[in-house]
C-alpha cells in the first residue's frame, strides 16, 4: 500500500511539470514571436534583425546561438536576455529556431 502511494505521488508531482513546462513553452513562444519578432520581423524573416529562420542560422552553432541570446551583441539592438532567461530556456528557444517556428 505504502508502495503504490509514492508511485502515485510521483507520478502526480511529474503531471505537475508538465503542466508547468507546457506553460513555459507556451510563454517562450510568446517571447519568440512578439519580442524577438520587434526586431526580426514579425515572421522573423529580418527586419532591424536578421532573419531567424533556420536556413538563415544553418551555419550557426547552438553554443553561438545560446551566447547571442544570453550577452546580446554589442554595437547591435540586439540585447542580452541572461537575466530574464534560463539555460533551459535558452535551450528551448535555439531549438525552436533550429525547428522553424513559422512553417510555410
Amino acid at each position: 500500500m505504502y508502495r503504490t502511494g509514492v508511485i502515485v505521488l510521483v507520478l502526480l508531482a511529474g503531471s505537475g511539470s508538465v503542466a508547468a513546462d507546457n506553460h513555459r513553452s507556451a510563454e517562450l513562444q510568446n517571447l519568440l514571436l512578439h519580442d524577438c519578432g520587434s526586431c526580426h520581423g514579425m515572421t522573423l524573416q529580418g527586419g532591424l534583425g536578421p532573419s531567424l529562420k533556420p536556413e538563415a542560422l544553418a551555419d550557426k552553432s547552438d553554443d553561438y546561438l545560446r551566447y547571442t541570446i544570453l550577452y546580446g551583441r554589442p554595437g547591435v539592438p540586439m540585447p542580452p536576455w541572461r537575466d530574464i532567461l534560463s539555460d533551459a530556456d535558452v535551450s528551448w528557444l535555439v531549438q525552436a529556431l533550429r525547428k522553424g517556428v513559422f512553417h510555410d
